[in-house]
């Protein structure tokens, strides 16, 4: 995990940084698989306090944050959780960040936390090498409702 101010240096342009919505967290998804879009819409249904923006890596906007934070989207094969000004995460421990932030129930999954995070993160590998193969993929993103729109980022 790196700050984004660390990785800052090695993009010029930062004008997407605007579009960026204050006091929001982004989690950057894989829109053609059809796990990923699950995992989406139960955040969505269980983010009580509004913490999440979503944006499909495929897209241009989603290019343009790993661009910036330095994550080879093609080489990662994981979901990103993006806290502007502060870090980004992948894989498990995105994963964990996103579960403890929806209170309840959900909470109680960061203390997987707990075990080594190369133990949490060759677990979330196999799910994610698999997922294609055991959920589907779409042949394109998702297009969001219109109520659900204000969560996504273009």
């Amino acid at each position: 995990m790196e700050t984004p101010n660390e990785i800052a240096s090695a993009t010029t342009d930062k004008s997407f940084l605007a579009k960026l919505p204050k006091n929001k967290k982004i989690i950057l998804f894989d829109g053609v698989c059809n796990l990923c879009d699950s995992a989406v819409q139960f955040i969505i249904k269980h983010d009580k306090k509004d913490v999440f923006r979503f944006v499909a890596l495929q897209s241009g906007f989603g290019q343009e944050i790993c661009d910036y934070i330095g994550v080879n989207q093609k080489a990662t094969d994981s979901i990103i959780l993006y806290e502007p000004g502060i870090a980004y995460y992948y894989k498990s421990e995105a994963a964990l960040k996103i579960a403890s932030q929806l209170g309840g129930f959900y909470g109680f999954l960061a203390g997987f936390n707990f075990f080594p995070k190369r133990i949490n993160d060759s677990i979330y590998d196999y799910i994610a090498k698999n997922r294609y193969k055991w959920y589907g993929k779409k042949e394109q993103c998702m297009i969001p409702t219109a109520e659900l729109k204000a969560k996504f980022l273009e």
